[in-house]
């Protein structure tokens, strides 16, 4: 299947590329015009910014997709308070956009697949222990309810026939691929490491840092994509939980972090906030409908990973900083 990425050159997209070639199919990611990154080998790259609608109709018509892997996004919550017109038009304007260019495909490709990615933070805090997609979404933040009129939209239009699609709901995606891990300064474990490095002086945790969130590997995630979008089936749509099932407290990712890297991490702790205790993905429906299970989302080797990638990195951007001050 000739598949489109959008947004393949984020975390998650070079992930979601890597596997799609690992079993066969020919990829083409899309990009507005990152330069700090490559796709991996294999992949073919285009030029589009999602909130381009003729672009966006021009590369799909070019491309005869048979998939889309639709990651593009805005993704932080606190940002979207300040901007939220950006997060509905990135995120809500431009999943119209890729659902209009789609459409006008539709006489010469047929049916496409389409898996959205949307977000845990959908459900928002008014829940606690395993989340089901059963539960009505609870949108919190200008980011949570752009991703809701999207997830819309995605059903609406797969019920008129015109598309197969799932949408997945990502839990906290972590460790690393190829050597590339989340760096989002929003989330603790890119922080923890930016603790023991000392780009950060602490890591503030509320509390006790007893509130259990759901980590998943970045790679387990892409494989249940992967997996998604050859379930897809034209004329349905689905929304499917993407996580480990398990989880993990905020203290307990800072001690496992200092085990792993055998170096301590200064913590300030802040009074407790009204947050959910316990937020854990119900990933039953993911076995059932993807005969997917999350291989490699244990906590430990997902932190071991991310580290690894982490200090390559920071190794990498000191060399090129070395470089750069020699010329």
């Amino acid at each position: 299947m000739h598949v489109l990425v959008t947004g393949g050159l984020g975390f998650l997209g070079h992930a979601v590329t890597r596997e799609l070639l690992a079993t066969g199919h020919r990829v083409t990611v899309m990009t507005r015009g990152r330069s700090d990154r490559t796709p991996p080998p294999g992949a073919e790259l285009v030029t589009g910014d999602i909130r381009d609608r003729d672009r966006v109709a021009d590369i799909v018509q070019q491309g005869g997709y048979g998939g889309v892997v639709h990651l593009a996004a805005l993704t932080s919550g606190r940002d979207s308070f300040a901007d939220p017109l950006s997060y509905f038009d990135v995120n809500a304007t431009g999943t119209l956009n890729l659902l209009m260019a789609l459409d006008a495909a539709r006489s010469t490709t047929g049916p496409a697949a389409l898996v959205f990615a949307s977000t845990n933070i959908v459900y928002g805090s008014q829940h606690h222990g395993a989340l089901s997609e059963d539960l009505d979404p609870h949108p919190e933040s200008p980011y949570a309810a752009s991703k809701v009129a999207a997830e819309q939209m995605v059903a609406a239009y797969a019920a008129t026939g015109a598309i197969g699609a799932i949408t997945v709901r990502p839990f906290n995606i972590a460790g690393a691929v190829d050597g590339i891990t989340d760096t989002d300064h929003a989330r603790i474990i890119p922080n923890v490491f930016r603790a023991i490095t000392g780009e950060l002086d602490y890591v503030t945790l509320n509390g006790d840092g007893s509130a259990v969130r759901d980590f998943v590997h970045v790679a387990d995630v892409a494989t249940a994509v992967r997996l998604a979008l050859t379930t897809c089936t034209p004329g349905a749509s689905q929304t499917i939980n993407l996580g480990s099932g398990v989880g993990a407290s905020m203290a307990s990712v800072v001690a496992a972090a200092e085990q792993i890297t055998g170096r301590p991490v200064n913590v300030r702790r802040q009074p407790p906030k009204p947050e959910p205790p316990n937020l854990i993905a119900d990933i039953s429906r993911a076995h059932t409908a993807l005969d997917w299970r999350p291989a490699r989302s244990e906590l430990t080797a997902i932190l071991m990973g991310a580290w690894e990638a982490w200090l390559k990195s920071s190794f990498d951007s000191f060399v090129t900083t070395l470089s750069r001050q020699s010329r």
